[in-house]
């Protein structure tokens, strides 16, 4: 049994302006969240991620749909369960603690009083990896990612059956978001809790997370692990979304060859059309002596390794190398591809 399950939840807003149709922010959503796993809810700005969490705490009610914890609906058969009865965990951006609270007692702020100053503040503390010596300090005494552990703990401190993470790691910079990243994700493991995290960061879903669900507009366009959502993503356009992918047309050949710009290239699978489009991952473009001939338009540095933009017969593409193979923008290389690529019937042109 899952511990959240969306069934077929969707969520319009009405027209902002005359004129104006409603805007559909969720649309048919159905998703399995495992007990004790994290799920990254990824996609780009407006594409219903927050609508999403929102509708889970208790703060939307969706239009069509069920939403159940365990074997309890808490939405969509009747009256509505409220926020404050559904014991859900909610981390939003930049952790919003009460500034005229000590750590201690934000942590303790959702905890029967007797529990507010007692063994349970320490075993929070311990949980998020924080010195049980910061229990007196004020909010804006904390960086930024002291910050956002403190608001995990309390949100982990009532014991709730779902925590949901609204982009909490938005506002800090690259290194503390991702250590304070991997703190938060070994604290939702060590308590055994069932977590929702709303990123549109693709590398902070893959490497953090147990299953990835990613949105499109409204839609879930695809739900697995990191591995699966990467390797063998639903679209194109999905393919180019996680990762980074390019797009080349391609034709295909016998079994699981097929040819493009790149020369010959070996498919995942069987393709299931002849004319086909082939996402190729920049990691799969390497220097190779006996491949076909690029122009290096572009070269972005960044010591271990380095992004190469290529020009191949037309078609644009772009390779990951090591830094110190990196060639120089302006040389002319040969390129060849490395491994298995993914392919999708080509779109019929009107």
């Amino acid at each position: 049994m899952s511990a959240l399950t969306m069934t077929g939840v969707s969520r319009s807003f009405p027209p902002t302006g005359s004129g104006q149709a409603a805007t559909r922010a969720v649309d048919d959503v159905t998703l399995h969240v495992p007990h004790g796993s994290l799920t990254a809810v990824l996609g780009p700005s407006g594409c219903g991620k927050t609508t999403l969490l929102r509708l889970i705490a208790g703060f939307l009610v969706p239009d069509s749909g069920t939403i159940a914890f365990d074997d309890r609906v808490v939405a969509g058969a009747g009256r509505p369960v409220p926020p404050q009865e559904r014991r859900v965990g909610y981390v939003p951006q930049e952790g919003a603690l009460f500034p005229h609270l000590d750590v201690a007692a934000n942590i303790g702020f959702g905890l029967p009083r007797g529990e507010r100053s007692g063994a349970r503040i320490d075993e929070m503390l311990d949980l998020v990896e924080l010195p049980r010596g910061f229990r007196g300090r004020a909010p804006h005494e904390l960086s930024g990612g002291q910050q956002q552990r403190v608001a995990l703990a309390r949100a982990l401190a009532p014991r709730p059956t779902v925590v949901l993470l609204d982009e909490p790691f938005s506002s800090l910079d690259a290194s503390l978001r991702e250590s304070t990243g991997r703190a938060v994700a070994r604290a939702l493991r060590a308590a055994r809790a069932t977590g929702l995290l709303v990123t549109h960061d693709q590398s902070e879903a893959l490497s953090l997370s147990d299953q990835v669900a990613v949105l499109r507009e409204g839609r879930l366009i695809q739900a697995g692990s990191p591995a699966d959502v990467y390797l063998a993503p639903h679209d194109p356009e999905l393919a180019r979304f996680v990762g980074g992918a390019t797009s080349l047309p391609g034709r295909a050949g016998e079994g699981r060859a097929a040819t493009c710009a790149l020369g010959a290239v070996t498919l995942t699978h069987p393709a299931s059309a002849d004319d086909l489009l082939l996402v190729i991952r920049p990691d799969q473009v390497v220097l190779d002596e006996a491949g076909v001939e690029a122009h290096v338009d572009e070269v972005s540095f960044y010591g271990h390794d380095a992004a190469i933009r290529l020009t191949v017969g037309g078609a644009a593409l772009v390779a990951r190398v090591t830094g110190p193979s990196a060639p120089a923008a302006g040389q002319t290389v040969r390129v060849g591809v490395r491994g298995a690529v993914h392919a999708y019937p080509a779109p019929v042109r009107d």
